[in-house]
């Protein structure tokens, strides 16, 4: 099973604030769990998020 992280730690988990985390969650741009009224972030919901935000490098015309 996944680790469940709270709001704080995948906003350090990603290097950026809370108000942009909680902003992923409310318009449903990552995959989270409610915990009763708790809000929480599975690590592989985490990588499958940057994964899909990853943008290859362009290659050099030759």
């Amino acid at each position: 099973m996944d680790r469940l992280l709270n709001v704080d730690e995948a906003a350090d988990a990603l290097q950026t604030s809370t108000r942009f985390v909680r902003r992923l969650i409310s318009e449903r741009r990552i995959e989270f769990v409610k915990v009763g009224r708790h809000v929480r972030i599975r690590e592989t919901a985490l990588v499958a998020f940057v994964i899909e935000g990853t943008v290859p490098p362009m290659r050099r015309a030759s």
